[in-house]
């Protein structure tokens, strides 16, 4: 997947996350971001990255993200393949 489609990706799961208070207020802890910061940023490859590692760790989150966007539910692990960190992410 081209980096830019990976982008896209991730800006939609950044939408959708923000759409979830619960879910927002829990990607901002776990992500170590503050609102400003993640407004500053969000078009940030390697925030992006995050977005969608958040995304991938809750399967019903995942799928109902991919339901509500029309995706293949392997498009945000692919996408995430894409961004910075996923060498990380494959040597694991």
């Amino acid at each position: 997947m081209m980096q830019e489609q990976a982008e896209l990706i991730a800006l939609e799961a950044l939408r959708y996350i923000a759409e979830d208070t619960e879910a927002f207020m829990a990607f901002l802890r776990l992500s170590g971001l503050d609102r400003e910061t993640l407004t500053g940023h969000a078009g940030d490859p390697a925030v992006l990255g995050s977005v969608l590692d958040f995304l991938l760790q809750d399967e019903k989150r995942l799928l109902a993200f991919c339901e509500s966007r029309n995706l293949s539910p392997d498009h945000p692990a692919r996408a995430r393949m894409s961004l910075p960190g996923a060498e990380y992410l494959q040597n694991q």
